[in-house]
C-alpha cells in the first residue's frame, strides 16, 4: 500500500494541490514515513477514547512498577489522576507481559512510535466525559502534539439513518417502557446477521444495553441515553472503558469481577446476569443509572453544537491551515 499511497500524494503536489494532512489510521504506521518524505503533517486517528488510551500508554511506561500477582491487585499511575481505582486486571495483558520477541509484540511497538511522532491525534470522544484525561494523553507525543475531541461522530450521520429494518419494526410495536413486566413473558427475538446496533438503542423501547464495552459501544449508548450493563470480556481496552462508564460516569451496572479470594471470575452465571438485569430494569440502582445514562447523552449532543467538539474540529483546521 505504501507506494500507491505515496504515487497519489506526489500527483497531488505536483498538480498543485498538496495535502493540507493526512489523517491515518493507528494501525498504518508507515504512513508517517511517507508523510515525512513530502513535508505532510500525519493526524492518526483512533477507535478508542482518551481514558484507555491514556492509561495504556502510562503503563507502557511504568511496566516494572505495576506488576503484581492478583488482577484484582490496584495499580497506580502517577501520571494519570484518576478519582477511581483501577486494577491491575483491568490493563490489557500484552501491555503488562508482553514479549517483546513475539512479532505481534513488535509490530505493537512499532505503531506506537509512529503514533506518538505524528503531528496530532484525532479521537472520536467528546471533552464532556473525557476532558479530564486529555492533558496526560497528549504528554505522551513528541513535538507537543496535541488531541483533538471530535466526537461522537455518529451523531454527524443520525439525519441520515433510515429505521426501516425489520428489528426495528418490531421495536416499533412496542410500547416504550410501560408494561415491561408483562411484556418479558412473550417470546424474545434472536437476530443472527448483522444488525444497525445505533438504530436499536436509539429506539425508545430499549431499557438497557448489555454490552461488553466496546468504545463505539459505549459512545453509542451514551448517546442515546441507554444505560450499560457491561461485561467485559476480552484482555484489550474493555475494561477500561468499563471502569470509566462506571466509576467515572456512573452510567451502568456491573457484573462482579471478583469472587472474594483474589481471583478475576471469567464465567458468569446466569443467575448474576438475571439479578444485575432486574436490578437496572426496575430497582433504584438501575433507576439512577439510567438518569446519569440520560444527562450523558444529553452532553454528547451538545457536545457536536457549536462550543463542544464542533469547536475542537474547528481548531484543528485551523492550526493545520496556518501549518502550510
Amino acid at each position: 500500500m505504501k507506494q500507491p499511497f505515496e504515487d497519489v500524494l506526489r500527483d497531488m503536489i505536483d498538480d498543485g494541490c498538496p495535502p493540507v494532512c493526512v489523517i491515518s489510521d493507528f494501525f498504518l504506521g508507515w504512513t508517517l514515513e511517507s508523510c515525512r518524505l513530502f513535508g505532510i503533517p500525519r493526524v492518526v486517528s483512533h477507535g478508542m477514547g482518551v481514558f484507555s488510551m491514556a492509561v495504556s500508554k502510562s503503563t507502557s511506561l511504568n511496566v516494572p512498577s505495576v506488576k503484581k500477582v492478583s488482577p484484582l491487585d490496584p495499580i497506580e499511575l502517577s501520571e494519570l489522576k484518576i478519582p477511581f481505582t483501577l486494577n491491575i486486571g483491568d490493563i490489557p495483558d500484552v501491555l503488562l507481559n508482553g514479549d517483546q520477541n513475539e512479532p505481534s509484540v513488535r509490530l505493537l511497538m512499532e505503531l506506537e512510535e509512529a503514533d506518538v511522532n505524528s503531528w496530532g491525534v484525532i479521537v472520536n470522544s467528546f471533552e464532556e466525559i473525557e476532558g479530564d484525561y486529555v492533558g496526560a494523553f497528549e504528554s505522551n507525543y513528541c513535538n507537543e502534539a496535541k488531541a483533538y475531541c471530535v466526537g461522537p461522530l455518529l451523531l454527524y450521520d443520525e439525519l441520515n439513518q433510515e429505521l426501516d429494518a425489520a428489528y426495528i419494526k418490531r421495536l416499533d410495536k412496542r410500547a416504550p417502557l410501560d408494561g415491561w413486566n408483562e411484556r418479558v413473558k412473550e417470546e424474545g427475538l434472536i437476530v443472527y446477521d448483522w444488525v444497525e446496533q445505533q438504530s436499536i438503542l436509539a429506539h425508545p423501547s430499549i431499557g438497557g444495553f448489555f454490552s461488553h464495552c466496546g468504545w463505539n459501544s459505549v459512545l453509542e449508548s451514551l448517546v442515546n441515553g441507554v444505560p450499560l450493563l457491561t461485561w467485559p470480556v476480552l484482555g484489550t481496552k474493555q475494561a477500561l472503558n468499563a471502569k470509566l462508564v462506571t466509576m467515572g460516569l456512573g452510567a451502568r451496572l456491573v457484573v462482579p469481577e471478583g469472587d472474594g479470594g483474589g481471583e478475576k471470575i471469567m464465567t458468569i452465571d446466569r443467575g448474576v446476569i438475571c439479578e444485575r438485569v432486574k436490578e437496572l430494569m426496575g430497582g433504584e440502582k438501575g433507576r439512577k443509572v439510567k438518569e446519569r445514562a440520560q444527562e450523558l447523552g444529553q452532553l454528547a449532543r451538545h457536545a457536536v453544537e457549536k462550543g463542544g467538539s464542533h469547536k475542537k474540529l474547528e481548531e484543528l483546521i485551523a492550526q493545520l491551515t496556518n501549518n502550510m
